[in-house]
């Protein structure tokens, strides 16, 4: 590994959550905040390690259904690392919340991937996940091998991005996590009616961590919120189109939820139009982001990876 002290990268022993068996991984950045990522199975031959990369205000413990199925293939076992980004799941807080950027983030994972020996993996992105792959196209353009971008594209949706930012400032705190449960359900039930009860309780329970009063707590750093503050809403966003030709070498898998207001169909259309290689996927009953463990998407996503693999010749 290549970490600039021993103490600065280590394994933690494997872990049970029901069947799903992974180890704790912690580095250090560059600046020298702990960081964490979690890592599901073992390389394979004939395929590359998947990097999961989870949405601005979630963790590695969105990928943990996913990762189980992936990870325990009985034909295409593959090995999987969800990363925490800084602020969030077991990753350190940052002192000074600017650093909650993308590049900043991109960079972390770059290095977690480095400490790792990791030099060529397919990569899975929800949301800002799927920003930080395009990132890393510009940093490590031979890193990324193909690309599953879930609910996200070169263009942010304004009115979809205020919904987000609504919602995170306004999130109650639920007395226990069945009140969680039901407050998700509530909020983004319309949006989601292709979820089932344990689909809810699953991803309600990645979200949340148990404070010391025992009561749930969003798990991430608070004053991450205040990066969405400095998007003015008021104009369109930028857009990402050159940052999402860098992916025109590799295979792509595009997703997006029916009912999403972050990625347009549109904006789906184009990147379809503009990539050569771009499968696209619409999530009928989901919104932003559909859930990957849900209906046919791992074998969707193992389908797609395989293919990519052999095309690659691995």
């Amino acid at each position: 590994m290549h970490c600039r002290e021993p103490s600065d990268c280590k394994f933690e022993g494997a872990r049970a959550l029901g069947d799903d068996n992974f180890r704790d991984f912690f580095y250090s950045a560059k600046d020298g905040l702990k960081l964490h990522a979690r890592i599901y199975g073992a390389p394979s031959p004939g395929t590359w390690p998947v990097v999961c990369l989870p949405g601005l205000t979630r963790n590695a413990r969105d990928f943990e259904a996913l990762a189980h199925i992936l990870s325990k293939d009985e034909k295409r076992p593959r090995q999987l690392i969800a990363f925490d980004y800084r602020g969030r799941g077991r990753s350190s807080y940052d002192p000074n919340w600017q650093n909650y950027a993308v590049p900043v983030e991109a960079d972390d994972v770059a290095a977690g991937l480095t400490a790792l020996d990791v030099e060529h993996a397919s990569f899975i992105g929800t949301s800002r996940g799927g920003l930080i792959v395009m990132a890393l196209t510009a940093m490590r353009p031979a890193l990324i091998k193909a690309a599953v971008l879930n609910d996200i594209g070169p263009v942010i949706e304004g009115a979809g991005l205020a919904h987000i930012r609504s919602y995170l400032e306004n999130a109650p705190t639920p007395a226990s996590i069945d009140e969680a449960v039901r407050l998700q359900r509530a909020v983004h039930g319309d949006a989601f009616s292709a979820l089932t009860q344990e689909n809810w309780e699953r991803q309600t329970r990645a979200l949340y961590r148990s404070a010391e009063s025992g009561r749930p707590v969003a798990d991430f750093d608070p004053r991450l919120l205040k990066t969405l503050k400095l998007v003015d809403l008021n104009n369109p966003l930028p857009t990402l189109w050159p940052q999402f030709e860098g992916l025109r070498s590799v295979p792509v898998l595009a997703m997006r939820g029916a009912n999403s207001k972050l990625l347009s169909r549109e904006t789906l259309d184009e990147m379809e139009r503009r990539h050569p290689r771009l499968e696209a996927l619409t999530v009928e009953g989901q919104g932003h982001a559909p859930l990957l463990e849900t209906g046919g998407l791992p074998r969707r996503i193992g389908t797609f990876l395989s293919k990519a693999e052999r095309a690659g010749k691995v």
